[in-house]
């Protein structure tokens, strides 16, 4: 017993042999983390801002000291608001007989958070975890995962005739980052909580579209022979047309000697029944009823041709759908050329929307995602649609990707070129939110200030994902149920940020 308590006082002579200044530093904080042993105190005992060291020192479960171990020794104060985090990994050095001196630099006053890791030679990583605060003397220390212990009372603090001290409270405030607010204070700028918790999230893409035809029902009327227009009775653009309508009547002198030619050859060919060879005369009946069918009339005149027995100058062109005349190339009169478009018939019924979102978003947005359409026109109604065609390419002069809805509109109150509003929806299932009021970003950092109860807040730094409708997923750092800051967010880490800097003065 009396070897032992030799072999565990001499550690102590040794740091006090290697750092003179032993009256400054801070009584040891003794932990243990699987079976080492970790002590560590600080120099000065009070910390300041500037350079300070930590002395550390390791033994094994026989109370050996442990040398030529791999320390680690990491001092950090985390962003926030715009303050970036500052600190980091500390020089360490080893003094021999399982000691170890880390020197680093507090560049403002408040709680640092503190890591130590030690790895000995063969052995698997153990590690403490606390934290530090200027003006106070020692250090808070626990083996990672373990509640952290109050630091150790200054040497010459122990109780008269060789007593226990008196057991000190120790303040919530253990935890590495956490300061204290009076609660009254906070309820009068408006400070507030929530807690986080598990709902059904949606994924969502606002867009800006504009209400279009569908391109697959647009029809052409196409002559395909030249010749005249007569009388048009389709003659103004916009005018609606069912299908089977009379469009204009058409004169064509190669139509009207086709008919001639199909006349005669059906007297041809009822004379020709009574002879030997009558399939030379139904022949010429076929070729002449195709040619007339190429021109573009249709099975129902070439009957009544046959009826009439007499060839019409003017053919009847009729609507090949119902719809809307949204471009017109004639009037009276007008010369016709084979070939050309005289006539673009477009249906209200579906209608397209053609949508516009960013590169950025192209990735939450799919085929059959369900939407909602709005339109300024028809402020108080909802139309329900989904998304039916991604476009391959993107706009160029605005890096925006277009995406196709198919709209029902029986009522045709959809007209091309109106503007609506997109919202574009993909349920993601249940995730822990919390509202976006509650996050803090710096830099690429995101963090929560949670809400520890009394006045007690601590920045947590947390990983979000989707944001939609008012409210951040939070994929890592925090636990359903725990409470944070929602409203004040940004006056809380101003003030926080401005005690810290009076503390440094």
């Amino acid at each position: 017993m009396i070897d032992r308590a030799v072999r565990l006082s001499f550690p102590m002579l040794l740091a006090a042999a290697l750092l003179p200044a032993c009256s400054d530093h801070s009584k040891p904080v003794r932990v243990r983390a699987g079976d080492v042993e970790i002590a560590a105190s600080v120099s000065p005992r009070e910390l300041r801002v500037g350079k300070n060291e930590m002395l550390v020192e390791l033994r094994d479960a026989n109370g050996e000291p442990i040398d030529g171990a791999e320390v680690g020794v990491t001092v950090k104060m985390g962003a926030m608001g715009a303050m970036a985090p500052m600190g980091g990994p500390a020089s360490v050095t080893s003094l021999g007989d399982g000691n170890y001196r880390a020197a680093f630099q507090l560049d403002m006053g408040g709680t640092w958070q503190v890591v130590v890791k030690a790895t000995p030679k063969g052995g698997a990583t153990v590690s403490a975890e606390g934290s530090l605060t200027i003006g106070t003397p020692g250090l808070r220390l626990a083996a990672a995962g373990t509640s952290a212990a109050p630091a150790a009372a200054p040497a010459g603090a122990e109780h008269q005739h060789g007593s226990a001290p008196p057991p000190q409270p120790v303040a919530p405030s253990a935890s590495p980052g956490e300061f204290h607010f009076d609660p009254t204070r906070l309820q009068q700028v408006g400070v507030r909580s929530e807690a986080a918790r598990l709902e059904e999230l949606d994924t969502t893409v606002r867009a800006v579209g504009r209400v279009t035809w569908d391109e697959t029902s647009l029809h052409d009327v196409t002559m395909r022979v030249g010749g005249f227009a007569g009388e048009v009775a389709a003659d103004s653009l916009g005018a609606p047309v069912t299908q089977g309508q009379l469009l204009f009547q058409f004169y064509s002198p190669e139509v009207f000697a086709a008919q001639r030619e199909y006349l005669t050859a059906l007297r041809s060919d009822s004379a020709a029944r009574g002879t030997s060879v009558p399939e030379r005369s139904r022949a010429m009946v076929g070729a002449a009823e195709r040619r007339l069918r190429l021109w573009g009339i249709d099975a129902a005149e070439i009957a009544a041709l046959a009826r009439r027995g007499t060839p019409q100058e003017y053919l009847p062109v009729r609507a090949p759908i119902s719809g809307y005349v949204v471009e017109k190339e004639i009037v009276a009169g007008s010369a016709i050329e084979m070939g050309q478009r005289v006539y673009r018939i477009a249906p209200l019924d579906p209608v397209w929307i053609d949508a516009e979102i960013y590169e950025a978003e192209l990735a939450r947005v799919s085929v059959g995602m369900p939407a909602e359409v709005t339109l300024p026109y028809l402020p108080d109604q909802r139309f329900a649609a989904k998304v039916a065609y991604l476009y391959p390419s993107l706009q160029g002069d605005r890096r925006t990707a277009r995406v196709r809805l198919v709209l029902a509109n029986p009522n045709r109150e959809l007209r091309p070129d109106m503007y609506a509003t997109v919202l574009l929806r993909k349920p993601l299932g249940a995730r822990l939110t919390v509202p976006d009021t509650a996050v803090l970003r710096a830099g690429d950092a995101s963090f929560v200030f949670l809400d520890l109860g009394d006045g007690h807040l601590r920045p947590q730094r947390v990983t979000t994902g989707t944001e939609s409708d008012g409210r951040i997923e939070i994929t890592s750092g925090l636990e359903a149920g725990q409470p944070v800051i929602v409203a004040g967010t940004f006056l809380v880490a101003g003030e926080s940020r401005l005690r810290a800097a009076l503390e440094s003065w």
